[in-house]
């Protein structure tokens, strides 16, 4: 018997041997279609090569896609486990040809792979095609020698494939396996179509034609090919069972958890072993992709998909969490196809893990008062809305968990009245924003966020994506259209843009419409909503627009590592400093980092230097960096360090990177992009630290190329200094302290000259000291003196007169400074203070002062020096 991992291999080989090229699964999140929530067929990763709009060095092309179908449109999430064929997650093995061969090859294709390879017998096949499709049915005759009776024709759409009202499209012809009449059901077109006798393995899509409106215009220039077959479908067909769950890849994970609960996957438990072993792929390859649990957009879907699987592991027993205890099973079957399950397994454990460890508190509460809610009521019975709104914004228990939980009872609820409930809540909850005095800017955001709900940030796992064009914002205002050489603020419905938040900085990138690109160069994340600021040129930009969003690959690594290092930094700090330290700030910019801290003194320069090191050893171990979603509350009780004005949630990122002897080494909540390695951030340099208010101090740093530049910056000026000095590089620091002390030695030399030259009587209008009345002055003038050193002149002239007043003005640069001092037994009787300011009145000054027997002060007036000497004589005459 043929493996589902053997018949995927074999599919594959087939269409190498063929000359196809061998195309890996594209991610669950589509890259090329905003208005898919994930990948739910085979050809989605191809869309844009079958429209042009994207060549492959490649024309034909085999793959096995994952694929999950739990949303919008394609929605099986209900029906898993009730039947035999509906899955949220499954795999589709496809063979394409991009305007290379056509119906012939493809027919020839399929029949020699599924009655040649795998060998299934010819009569059990059945054949349908477009009722007009005449080449395809003379193919089927021709090749496969199908009789007429099992050529059947269709005139529905079931067997015309369409891209949209506009696009590629053409006939189809789908292959029907017959699993035999002791199976309910008949042929497809007969009245019993929806038996289970006849199952669609296969779907051939001959893309032959254009159409616009709705309406066939034109034959496409080079018809392609298309088809899907559901993986899981075959491999039931080709291990001899009529359901998929009875598979090898569905036994083996359905035998681990009925080994885990201790219950048989008999009767009611048959249900709920099939939706964990389902639920689980779904869950395990979306997280593997990206995608993590949230309360909007393809994280809720995951959470709709985890916690339905979670409800029926309560419905057996399970006493503790039990999906993570599953994860290893379903790794060693699906691993060697999908290496991203092995890469991710961690991650996948410790999500399910909590997110069942936190559900089950809901759910243990939920289904007690759902009973209490229900209780008397009968089959067929509707629980009110508003019931089902109390269980959900009261106690945390969703909606599509009620409804599943009363399914089982013959219930139903009120969905309309939940609607109802859910949007007064709405609106008080507008209501009390605007009357909490918010700022009236605001009010756009809070509409467009009301309209359009939150934008979806697919930017942690991919720097570039689709979206659709939701409102365009210019002057503050919405409008339809922005025009060559608007800047608008332009809303998508996801993103991979980061929105400034948290100290990180806004992306930059590109936004194109079809060959057309627009420079983004801000994004700002406004109550959820992502703008992005767009510069639009030629062809504008209407609402309603599929738009292509480029992240600036380069400019967004140097902000994750400095992101990275921030946190790195933060750990280092409180290591070297104390607990005490905390985040107060921060700014995380693609140029550099800043950091502000709680610290109530200065930091030596060694503890700076120990903590650069801590930083550079961390990132030379290299060691990942991982991201959980965990409540605030669970974050902080492991240690988590809250980030400065972040608002956090129900839920948070939390970060761990690095290690020490304790674990991990840092470990924060924060919703930022960060490296996935530390060795990714390169290296890490303080270039600078002080004080930005009290008790706070900051730290601006480098990281990467900017770190690297400014070590060659600073070795390029020392070899610039040492070729100055004359000196080798590891000199010049001696050169430059012995040529400081000669500079101090010379301007003592120069003030004790100048001095001297003072003291010798070089100015002024008195050579020596005279007397006046029983007082002896002596009064100068000295050009260039430094004003330091009046006061030891002044001193110095004191002892040469032994008795009296000294009166010493020193010019400079236009400006006199002017100092009086009067020996001891003269001051009881004549105060410097008064003769002094005399001096400074002369000079055009104001003021002066000091003690009685030494007082200073000084004026604008340099020429009026001897004026000066000249006023403290009058003032000593005036005395006598």
């Amino acid at each position: 018997m043929l493996s589902t991992n053997d018949i995927r291999r074999s599919f594959l080989d087939h269409f190498a041997a063929a000359g196809h090229a061998r195309v890996p699964s594209a991610p669950l999140v589509p890259y090329n279609d905003p208005t898919l929530m994930f990948v739910n067929a085979g050809m989605v990763p191809f869309k844009n090569v079958f429209t042009g709009l994207e060549s492959r060095p490649y024309s034909v092309a085999a793959s096995s896609q994952k694929c999950v179908r739990a949303g919008g449109k394609h929605n099986d999430l209900d029906n898993v486990g009730y039947t035999a064929r509906h899955h949220t997650f499954f795999e589709m093995l496809g063979n394409f040809s991009f305007g290379d061969y056509f119906k012939e090859r493809a027919i020839e294709l399929a029949w020699s792979l599924l009655t040649g390879t795998w060998g299934i017998p010819a009569e059990r096949l059945t054949v349908t095609v477009y009722h007009t499709d005449d080449q395809a049915a003379d193919l089927w005759k021709r090749i496969a020698g199908l009789p007429d009776e099992r050529i059947i024709r269709i005139s529905t759409a079931d067997n015309f494939w369409t891209m949209g009202d506009n696009g590629p499209c053409g006939p189809c012809s789908e292959i029907f396996y017959d699993h035999g009449d002791h199976i309910p059901g008949g042929p497809p077109g007969s009245p019993d179509e929806d038996g289970d006798r006849y199952v669609e393995i296969w779907n051939l899509v001959f893309m032959q034609y254009e159409q616009e409106n709705g309406q066939i215009v034109r034959d496409l220039p080079r018809p392609s090919i298309d088809t899907g077959m559901g993986l899981e479908r075959i491999a039931a067909v080709l291990q001899g069972v009529h359901d998929n769950y009875d598979t090898d890849t569905f036994r083996a994970l359905i035998a681990e958890s009925v080994a885990l609960t201790g219950v048989a996957a008999e009767d009611g438990a048959r249900a709920s072993h099939r939706v964990i072993a389902d639920h689980l792929r779904a869950s395990g390859f979306l997280i593997a992709d990206g995608v993590l649990p949230a309360n909007e957009g393809r994280g809720y879907v995951l959470r709709r998909i985890m916690r339905r699987a979670m409800r029926h592991a309560h419905l057996l027993g399970a006493a503790d969490p039990l999906m993570h205890r599953l994860v290893p099973a379903l790794v060693a079957e699906m691993g060697g196809a999908y290496p991203e399950l092995v890469r991710a397994q961690a991650l996948i454990e410790a999500t399910l893990e909590q997110e069942e460890r936190r559900f089950r508190q809901t759910l243990d509460k939920g289904l007690r008062l759902l009973d209490e809610a229900t209780a008397g009521m009968t089959p067929g019975a509707t629980l009110s809305g508003e019931t089902a709104f109390r269980l959900y914004d009261t106690y945390g228990f969703p909606y599509d968990l009620t409804e599943d939980a009363l399914r089982a009872q013959g219930l139903g609820v009120d969905r309309a009245g939940f609607d109802d409930a859910m949007a007064a809540q709405k609106a008080a909850a507008r209501a009390a924003w605007k009357g909490s005095g918010a700022q009236a800017s605001d009010e756009l955001w809070f509409d467009l966020l009301d309209t359009h709900g939150a934008t979806e940030f697919t930017g942690y796992a991919a720097e570039e994506g689709e979206g659709v064009v939701q409102a365009l914002v210019k002057d503050g205002a919405t409008v339809s259209r922005a025009e060559p050489g608007d800047t608008v603020d332009v809303i998508v419905n996801q993103t991979p843009f980061y929105g400034e938040s948290g100290g990180q900085v806004g992306d930059a990138g590109t936004l194109s419409v079809g060959d057309r690109s627009f420079a983004v160069t801000d994004t700002q994340k406004h109550q959820g909503v992502f703008a992005h600021r767009v510069a639009v040129g030629e062809g504008g930009l209407s609402v309603g627009d599929a738009v292509h969003l480029t992240v600036d690959h380069a400019r967004r690594g140097r902000i994750r590592s400095n992101h990275s290092a921030t946190h790195l930094l933060h750990r280092a700090l409180r290591d070297r400093l104390g607990d005490h330290v905390a985040q107060k700030g921060s700014l995380v910019a693609p140029d550099r980092l800043r950091f502000d801290f709680s610290q109530p003194v200065a930091i030596a320069p060694d503890r700076m230097e120990a903590v650069e090191a801590d930083v550079n050893a961390q990132i030379r171990a290299n060691d990942r960096v991982s991201t959980r979603l965990m409540t605030p509350d669970e974050a902080i009780a492991e240690g988590a360090m809250a980030l400065f004005g972040e608002k956090y949630g129900d839920e948070v990122r939390v970060v761990s990177m690095g290690a020490d002897d304790d674990g991990i080494y840092s470990l924060e909540l924060c919703g930022g992009t960060h490296v996935g390695a530390l060795g990714e951030i390169g290296l890490f340099k303080i270039v600078g630290e002080g004080a930005v208010s009290s008790g706070v101090r900051r730290v601006e740093a480098l990281t990467g190329e900017a770190a690297r530049r400014w070590f060659t910056d600073r070795d390029a000026r020392l070899r610039e200094a040492a070729a100055v000095l004359k000196a080798a590089p590891d000199d010049v620091p001696a050169r430059v302290a012995a040529l400081v002390e000669d500079r101090r030695r010379l301007e003592r030399e120069l003030a004790d000259a100048k001095k001297a030259l003072a003291m010798g009587g070089g100015g002024g209008d008195a050579a020596g000291p005279e007397q006046i009345g029983q007082v002896t002055f002596l009064g100068q003038v000295a050009d260039g003196l430094d004003p330091k050193g009046l006061r030891g002149a002044v001193d110095e002239m004191k002892a040469r007169i032994g008795s009296g007043v000294a009166a010493l003005v020193a010019v400079n640069d236009g400006r006199a400074s002017v100092a009086v001092g009067v020996t001891a037994d003269v001051a009881p009787t004549v105060s410097a203070v008064d003769l002094v300011k005399a001096a400074v009145a002369a000079l055009g000054g104001q003021g002066g002062g000091g003690r009685p027997d030494m007082a200073q002060g000084g004026g604008p007036d340099g020429d009026k020096a001897a004026e000066a000497v000249g006023a403290v004589r009058a003032a000593l005459q005036a005395r006598a």
